[in-house]
C-alpha cells in the first residue's frame, strides 16, 4: 500500500542556494500529486510512464528558482525496483555523482527516501531538504481506462493507529 504524501512549502528553505537538485521516487509522490489534482496517474501514450501532474509540480518548483538564477536539476530512480522503497547501489551511486554538483537536494518522497538521500550524501557538503510530508497510507482503487490511462480513485488515508481521513475535494 502506498504512502500518502503532501507537498511542503520549502521556498524559504531553498532561498539561499545557487543550485538545487530535485530527487523523487517513482511511485508514491507522483501518485499522491495526481490524486490531489484529480489527474491521471499514467497516460502512457501522452507521457509514457511519467505522471503529468507530478511533472508539472516539479516544474512549478524549478521555474521560480531558475528565474532567480538558481541552477536546477532533477533525478528520479525512474522505474520502480521490486522493493520500490529500496534503492539499489547503482541508483545510490548515480545520485551521489549527480548531487556533488549541487548545494542542496530537495527530496520529493517519504521519510525513508529522505533518509536514503541523507545517507548517500553524508560525506558531502550538500544540504538535504525534505519536500513532502508523510500523512499516512493511501487506500485507493486502481482504474485502467482506454487507451492505457491509469487513474486512482482515493477512498481514504489511513493514519497511524487506524484513524481514517476521508477523501476531500482537495485530496
Amino acid at each position: 500500500m502506498p504512502v500518502h504524501l503532501e507537498p511542503l512549502d520549502v521556498s524559504a528553505d531553498l532561498e539561499n542556494f545557487r543550485s538545487v537538485l530535485i530527487v523523487s521516487c517513482p511511485v508514491c509522490p507522483p501518485m499522491c500529486v495526481a490524486m490531489q489534482q484529480n489527474s491521471p496517474f499514467i497516460e502512457f501514450f501522452k507521457r509514457g510512464l511519467k505522471t503529468g501532474a507530478f511533472e508539472d509540480y516539479i516544474q512549478s518548483i524549478r521555474q521560480p528558482l531558475e528565474q532567480r538564477g538558481v541552477r536546477t536539476g532533477a533525478y528520479s530512480i525512474h522505474l520502480p525496483t521490486p522493493m520500490m522503497c529500496l534503492w539499489t547501489e547503482w541508483q545510490r551511486s548515480r545520485l551521489l555523482r549527480l548531487a556533488r554538483d549541487y548545494e542542496a537536494v530537495l527530496v520529493l518522497g517519504c521519510d525513508s527516501a529522505t533518509y536514503t538521500v541523507q545517507d548517500v550524501l553524508k560525506d558531502t557538503d550538500c544540504q538535504v531538504i525534505q519536500g513532502m510530508q508523510m500523512i499516512g497510507t493511501t487506500n485507493a482503487t486502481l482504474k485502467v481506462r482506454f487507451p492505457l490511462t491509469i487513474e486512482l480513485d482515493m477512498h481514504c488515508v489511513l493514519k497511524d493507529g487506524g484513524e481514517r481521513k476521508p477523501k476531500t475535494n482537495s485530496g
